[in-house]
């Protein structure tokens, strides 16, 4: 048996099922009545990350990103990841916002969590690695409890647990 037991906490978001998430919002945003004549776009920029919503004025972008939100949420895809932007007016009477995407947990965040775990006097040992945060211990028990604190917490990200050791 192993002295210690380790789990890895990260936060990904999956872009296949994001690009998935955009082409059945698409779908409905044809559909829809109210939104037909708004010229609404949804584009999925995979290299920096971002989600794009284009629409004729800035109401209808709103709606137009709450039909993307209630995509994703049905889908599982973590709402927290998304940081939206600004709503800007652009050339043609048009309006945008964008989207950025978060992977991975900053480090900023990761000492956050990290501090949170040593002020609740858990036996663990944090360790900040590449967008991760791996969290080890002898004890399985005090590993459970470190995941029940890092659930509980506002992080304002989804967490997810891999790698059990």
């Amino acid at each position: 048996m192993a002295s210690d037991f380790s789990f890895d906490a990260v936060s990904d978001v999956d872009l296949n099922l994001v690009s998935e998430v955009v082409q059945v919002a698409m779908k409905e945003i044809t559909n829809r009545f109210d939104l037909k004549a708004a010229n609404a776009s949804i584009e999925l920029n995979v290299k920096d990350k971002k989600l794009v919503v284009r629409a004729c004025d800035e109401f209808k972008v709103e709606q137009v990103y709450d039909v993307l939100l209630t995509r994703l949420a049905k889908r599982g895809l973590p709402i927290k990841n998304l940081t939206k932007g600004k709503v800007e007016s652009a050339l043609g009477a048009t309006a945008k916002v964008e989207a950025a995407i978060a992977s991975g947990i900053p480090t900023d965040k990761a000492k956050k969590i990290q501090q949170a775990l040593k002020d609740a006097k858990l036996k663990v040992n944090a360790q900040i690695q590449d967008g991760q945060l791996r969290v080890s211990s002898k004890s399985k028990d005090e590993l459970q409890g470190a995941m029940r604190l890092m659930r509980e917490g506002s992080w304002e990200l989804d967490l997810q647990f891999k790698n059990f050791r």
